[in-house]
């Protein structure tokens, strides 16, 4: 991806683990029509297990290297990387550093009291995942018109976690290519991140491209198999205040400017979406494995069916919450909801798996709902049973999969999602409730998703 064309090359990997990209980085640029004459190398990298293989790999670019007339030098620093540069940056806060940057950083949560996240802080850069604390850092270590190219995972595109990652990252680079792995578990298998990987191109520059090149393939030795070239305004809609990043891929362009015609948010509904409030480890005392005198419904996603909740079911979770004055906060009156699991399994076919909580299934004054369950209410109330059959039946539409998928790649639907979503009216919702009626059959729902395409391309 690198467009490098400089006679003497500057570039760094954070991270480099063994050396891998780093070296191929090299040896792709000293492989080009013009070469450089010069190439220096910072590799970072804290953990010592690494050294012996990073020196080889150094020892081997120096000779590719040498064979093409190219000087080469590297250095291999066994050191924080974020302190580092906390200190660096600090001593010569306006001196570039990098031609360019390639990484595929470490990832994991940082604690909000740790020396790293206070690091990233007194560097102006708050994020909660090394990830996109490596990323940041390494945005501002970058020449003007550097190139960086990072291997990292989909989650820093929405979400209000790395809103503030997120807008310095579009302020600061043109993003000038996106990869997406569509797989969710095997770019990074290996440490269970659930979500879909990508490999940005971008170059250090205050001024957004035209437009962006968006590849994908189903794995990580699987070729491209769609290609777009967006432009950058579909990419991040001008009028968002939370720059979510947005890549159609699967060829759903027609059905993505569909959905965004779409006339309503929750708000314009009249409707809220909020989280589940049983946490279960905090309330263990009054959580009970089955139904019993006393007792209310405690619905799980494991109760989730697609043709509304399966309660009370034998397994590992609790059925049942105690009703008493402790619990009170905890529950919700009885009555129509639509609730829309949090996590989606691998194996699910959509990312939005939503359900009916009809209240008339349930003798019970009140009910407690998960904290892996987002429930949609109206008030703090139920909602009318047409608009919420409606509602699921567009939850779970092919519609709005794509264009939920278009922005997030992970596995998580939070509540943040899905206010971004557009919305039907609340009278074609309604109309769709009342063709679906009580059954809910699928050939029903597939006429009720036909409709919701007319609705939204006659807005």
């Amino acid at each position: 991806m690198f467009g490098c064309s400089r006679d003497s090359v500057s570039l760094m990997d954070a991270g480099a683990g063994v050396g891998s990209l780093f070296s191929a980085a090299v040896v792709e640029l000293a492989s080009r029509p013009r070469k450089p004459n010069h190439i220096l190398v910072d590799a970072y990298e804290i953990d010592s297990v690494f050294e012996p293989f990073l020196s080889k790999t150094i020892q081997l670019c120096s000779y590719f290297c040498g064979e093409q007339g190219i000087h080469f030098a590297a250095r291999l620093l066994q050191t924080d990387f974020v302190r580092h540069f906390e200190e660096l940056l600090f001593l010569r806060p306006a001196e570039p550093h990098y031609d360019c940057v390639i990484l595929n950083p470490p990832y994991g949560k940082i604690r909000s009291n740790s020396q790293a996240r206070s690091s990233l802080r007194r560097l102006g850069i708050e994020t909660s995942n090394s990830y996109s604390g490596f990323v940041a850092v390494s945005m501002q270590l970058l020449k003007p018109g550097g190139e960086l190219v990072a291997i990292t995972p989909r989650s820093f595109c929405n979400g209000p976690y790395f809103k503030p990652f997120r807008k310095a990252f579009l302020r600061n680079l043109a993003v000038q290519r996106i990869h997406v792995y569509e797989a969710r578990d095997s770019v990074f298998k290996d440490d269970d991140v659930l979500q879909e990987n990508v490999i940005v191109h971008a170059v250090k520059s205050p001024s957004p491209p035209s437009e962006v090149q968006v590849t994908s393939s189903a794995g990580l030795m699987s070729a491209a198999t769609d290609t777009h070239l967006l432009p950058y305004e579909r990419m991040v809609f001008p009028d968002d205040p939370d720059s979510f990043i947005h890549l159609p891929i699967g060829g759903v362009d027609a059905l993505l400017e569909s959905a965004r015609r779409l006339p309503s948010s929750l708000e314009d509904l009249g409707l809220t979406v909020s989280t589940g409030r049983v946490v279960d480890f905090r309330a263990r005392d009054l959580l009970r494995m089955q139904p019993e005198e006393g007792t209310v419904p405690l619905i799980y996603p494991t109760h989730i069916r697609a043709k509304g909740v399966s309660w009370p079911k034998s397994g590992k979770k609790p059925n049942a919450v105690v009703n008493s004055e402790r619990s009170a906060d905890l529950l919700v009156p009885n009555a129509n909801y639509v609730l829309v699991k949090r996590l989606s399994a691998k194996e699910e076919p959509r990312r939005v798996v939503a359900c009916l909580f009809e209240a008339q299934q349930f003798p019970y004054p009140f009910v407690g709902f998960e904290n892996h369950l987002n429930y949609i209410h109206e008030d703090g109330g139920g909602l009318d049973l047409d608009l919420a059959r409606g509602m699921v039946a567009f939850l779970n539409s092919s519609i709005v999969d794509a264009y939920f998928r278009q922005f997030s790649g992970h596995t998580q639907v939070n509540a943040t999602d899905l206010r971004k979503i557009r919305y039907p009216t609340r009278e074609q919702l309604q109309s769709i409730g009342r063709e679906l009626g009580s059954d809910g059959e699928q050939d029903r729902m597939c006429q009720a998703v036909d409709k919701l395409m007319k609705f939204a391309n006659s807005t």
